[in-house]
């Protein structure tokens, strides 16, 4: 539940910050929808008057292998996705995951990491 509401807070922070293009500043959120239940799982929506738009979907699992009694004993899987125009132009879209395995952002425009 701390998850969501920091993910919320920060969502809203981007949002407020100072946009570089006019139109920007005066986008409005179009549409928006949170499910939350009570196991910690949820899915999150928002589309924006400029084109922004953001899902994502976290389900609550049991740590796999804590390694001290201060781990916590579950975390929130999260997979997602955000799309934006660009200031060229051009619509990006990010697909991630973030789970026992760290953040992993996937798009077109991101440089991939050779592989060893």
């Amino acid at each position: 539940m701390k998850f969501v509401i920091v993910f919320a807070a920060f969502f809203a922070v981007a949002l407020a910050a100072p946009q570089s293009n006019p139109a920007d500043a005066q986008a409005t959120i179009v549409s928006q929808q949170a499910d939350i239940d009570p196991q910690g799982n949820y899915q999150n929506a928002v589309q924006t008057s400029n084109g922004i738009s953001a899902q994502e979907q976290g389900q609550l699992k049991p740590n796999p292998a804590p390694k001290s009694a201060e781990d916590p004993t579950a975390f929130i899987a999260v997979q997602g996705q955000f799309s934006y125009t660009g200031p060229d132009g051009q619509q990006y879209t990010v697909r991630y995951v973030a789970d026992e395995n760290g953040f992993q952002p996937e798009a077109a425009h991101l440089p991939v990491a050779p592989v060893a």
